[in-house]
């Protein structure tokens, strides 16, 4: 029996405050080699999730505290849908069917959520990026996610430096 104490929630913000990521994670599975991958992760505000798809993976994520904005976009960087999904919304969660562009924008406050999706785990080709979208640490991270934070449906990411 495994059991996760709220105050899980606590350490994990404490960690992602403290990491240049400005998230953390705890796998509730045993090894990356589990057929089911099941993680709680925490982000901070300011956490920059690169835009980015599981070719052959579904993703589905239970928000667990605080509230994220996902948003969808077409192979060009074109944005396609936004959803807002936690505390005060109507949705407690969401699936990214494989294949999807996505990425996250953590509520003002941070976000905690439990995701699940099929392993095992694969570096190599767990996630691809979108090269429409800077790299983690890359300087024009910053304008890029001002941009995400407005952007709609229909407009195209703008072609920054990765």
């Amino acid at each position: 029996m495994k059991l996760l104490p709220h105050g899980l929630l606590d350490e994990l913000a404490a960690n992602a405050a403290a990491s240049p990521r400005r998230r953390a994670h705890h796998n509730i599975h045993a090894s990356p080699g589990d057929l089911v991958q099941r993680f709680i992760v925490v982000a901070q505000g300011d956490s920059y999730f690169r835009p980015h798809r599981h070719r052959s993976r579904a993703e589905l994520a239970v928000i667990l505290r605080g509230e994220v904005e996902v948003v969808t976009f077409d192979e060009g960087g074109r944005v396609t849908a936004r959803y807002v999904v936690g505390a005060g919304t109507d949705n407690l969660a969401y699936e990214t069917p494989a294949g999807t562009w996505h990425t996250l924008i953590a509520g003002a406050n941070g976000a905690a959520f439990l995701e699940v999706k099929e392993g095992p785990y694969d570096a190599a080709t767990m996630s691809e990026f979108a090269a429409w979208s800077p790299a983690e640490g890359a300087a024009s991270v910053a304008p890029f996610r001002q941009w995400l934070r407005s952007a709609r449906p229909g407009d195209t990411a703008p072609r920054v430096g990765s």
